[in-house]
């Protein structure tokens, strides 16, 4: 998953702004029947910084956790930079190999905040052949911030939570420009502030880079002397910057749903928008031709994002309550815009998006599907609050791996792109600088964007989706093209991501191959052409 579409003030500005047909260039140990030619393996406890050397050398201690599942936690420095003094506690599980083992397969969900964890424990069968898991201990771990491992913590009280999410401003920003702005600002502050009470002084530590340090020091408490890694969505920014950081420890690496590395925030953001209007222009076209009756709209594309575009305003300048029982909620157009862009993830959840639009169009209308989709977005349980800390841990490593854009002149600017770029969902507003990121306690830790070319790295497969909404097609073919060892894997399809024990078996059968074999295709095989 990835939803690198960066939060302004969550429910009060819910996501103003928030992932060549393999030629080569180069040389890397590929023979010529295209498998991995064989390379001196180096020691997966080679000497390290002596500063390092207690976390390299730690003794680790796997437990049952039954169903075939071994358990574990291990410690990491909180600054890789300064590694004397406060330690982290970093949750790993793992699944043995059933057969002949090759070695570990980590694996990072995306995000960034989801689990790597609960991932492999809750959905090992899903996400990994049964070939995979025959050949590989499979391995998930919570990265910083996130879940079992000394986890981000902001708003506990479920109200809290359900304001922040979905309150609406009680000034008018066309009226009152300068208290509505006041009052976004105040909530976003408010915000930091929680998760910095919350969570400690580890909050000004949870950046991506980090993270790769941590996912270096786990590959080598596993005993591999090479990481083998599938990372989807946000788990391949972590995958490229593994490969730039540690290029000596690169094994067999997988990035599905890629994120382009070399993009500042905005340009990603910008891009990420042009894809989610690519994808609701394509659900709108085939829409007719794939449910029929079922479908609330005619085919005439132009017409038929007209009107979601006036379903959109309506609700932005006419907010309904919320018609569920006991559900005091305000349904807005930051609610519909929320609901529209988590059905576009998968092309399962099309027909959700055509009740979603039947229910808005009723008369009276319903909020029903808008709040199940939005709350779905957001990992929000009504009353209960948040079903993990996946949007907590969301927001806070976002901040601290870019910093915020404050010259009015320039976010005037990129508010019209942005609007040329998705006009279908814009919802107008006052410009301003991102209100949590803007507010947070920490500087962002991020160095300057810059590709990843993993000069002498081994084949690094790029699987990259067409129809990819969250990471657009067009950066897994830079992010290929700029690897001198990148293989592009294009899949015609609709949804994000494309990889899963269930999926497209060209996919499935090309991602094996080169996992178990080493065997990377020598031409794009173009999946579902």
């Amino acid at each position: 998953m990835n939803r690198r579409r960066r939060a302004g003030a969550a429910g009060l500005a819910a996501a103003v702004l928030l992932l060549l047909s393999g030629c080569f260039s180069g040389s890397f140990p590929l023979g010529p029947d295209g498998t991995l030619e064989p390379t001196a393996a180096p020691d997966p406890a080679a000497p390290v910084d002596p500063a390092l050397a207690p976390y390299y050398e730690q003794d680790v201690a796997w437990q049952d956790c039954e169903d075939g599942f071994e358990c574990t936690t291990v410690t990491a420095p909180m600054d890789w930079e300064d590694p004397v003094g406060t330690d982290i506690e970093v949750a790993m599980v793992r699944h043995r190999a059933t057969g002949d083992k090759i070695g570990s397969l980590f694996m990072n969900p995306g995000g960034p905040g989801a689990s790597g964890y609960d991932y492999v424990r809750d959905y090992l069968d899903y996400f990994f052949s049964p070939e995979l898991i025959e050949r590989f201990d499979i391995v998930g771990w919570d990265p910083r911030g996130v879940g079992r491992t000394t986890p981000v913590t902001c708003y506990t009280d479920p109200e809290d939570i359900e304001e922040f999410l979905y309150g609406v401003p009680e000034h008018d920003w066309r009226t009152e420009p300068e208290a509505y702005a006041a009052e976004l600002d105040a909530a976003g502050r408010d915000y930091a502030e929680a998760c910095a009470e919350g969570t400690g002084e580890v909050l000004g530590y949870i950046d991506t880079g980090s993270t790769v340090r941590d996912l270096d020091l786990l590959r080598a408490l596993v005993g591999d002397p090479k990481l083998h890694y599938i990372g989807f969505s946000y788990g391949t920014e972590i995958g490229q910057r593994y490969i730039a950081e540690f290029p000596e420890h690169v094994g067999r690496i997988v990035l599905d749903g890629v994120t382009d590395v070399s993009l500042p925030l905005f340009d990603l953001v910008l891009e990420q928008n042009i894809g989610f209007e690519r994808a609701l222009t394509n659900y709108v076209t085939l829409c007719p031709e794939l449910f029929g009756s079922d479908c609330p709209f005619t085919g005439s594309t132009a017409r038929d994002l007209a009107r979601i575009n006036g379903i959109v305003t309506r609700y932005a300048e006419q907010p309904i309550p919320s018609t569920v029982p006991g559900d005091d909620r305000v349904m807005d157009g930051w609610v519909v815009n929320t609901a529209i862009n988590d059905a576009l993830y998968s092309q399962s959840l099309w027909p959700d998006l055509n009740e979603l639009f039947r229910e808005l169009e009723a008369t009276p209308p319903s909020t029903e599907m808008a709040f199940t989709l939005a709350d779905e977005y957001y990992g929000f349980i009504p009353g209960v609050g948040y079903a993990d800390n996946f949007f907590d841990a969301f927001l806070a490593i976002s901040c601290l791996d870019a910093p915020v854009e404050r010259d009015p002149a320039v976010l005037e600017e990129q508010a019209e792109r942005l609007r040329e770029a998705a006009p279908t969902t814009w919802i107008d507003g006052p410009v301003m600088p991102d209100v949590i990121c803007g507010n947070w306690l920490y500087p962002p830790r991020a160095p300057d964007p810059e590709p990843v070319t993993g000069e002498g790295v081994p084949p690094v497969l790029v699987v990259s989706t067409t129809g990819d909404p969250a990471t657009p097609y067009e950066w897994g073919v830079r992010v290929a093209e700029r690897l001198e060892s990148g293989v592009l894997v294009s899949v015609h399809a609709e949804g994000h991501t494309a990889y899963s024990a269930w999926g497209d078996r060209c996919v499935v059968s090309t991602v094996d191959d080169y996992l178990i074999e080493g065997r990377a295709p020598t031409s794009d095989p173009n999946c579902g052409a």
